[in-house]
């Protein structure tokens, strides 16, 4: 038996994993509001950059609100540009 048949055979074995990831907005319908700085910083990183989906586990929908959002609170100065390095 060939090296690749017996990988093959292996995952066929293997429980199906699902890697899906809910959406805690769309759970908990939350709306998001550039007047709350304090909840969008959640999604800003130590320095101050927009986190990646994978980071936040937010569906497409959700990150793109959160990030404009975040984009509005700044130019509203409600949330800083770049956080300073401590």
């Amino acid at each position: 038996m060939q090296r690749g048949e017996d990988r093959k055979r292996r995952r066929k074995d293997r429980p199906m994993r699902s890697n899906r990831r809910d959406c805690k907005v769309c759970e908990h319908d939350i709306k998001f509001s550039y007047r709350r700085a304090d909840e969008l910083r959640r999604y800003l990183n130590k320095v101050g950059k927009i986190l990646p989906r994978r980071a936040t586990r937010l569906c497409a929908k959700h990150q793109r609100a959160v990030a404009g959002q975040i984009k509005r609170a700044r130019k509203m100065a409600l949330l800083p540009y770049a956080m300073a390095e401590q």
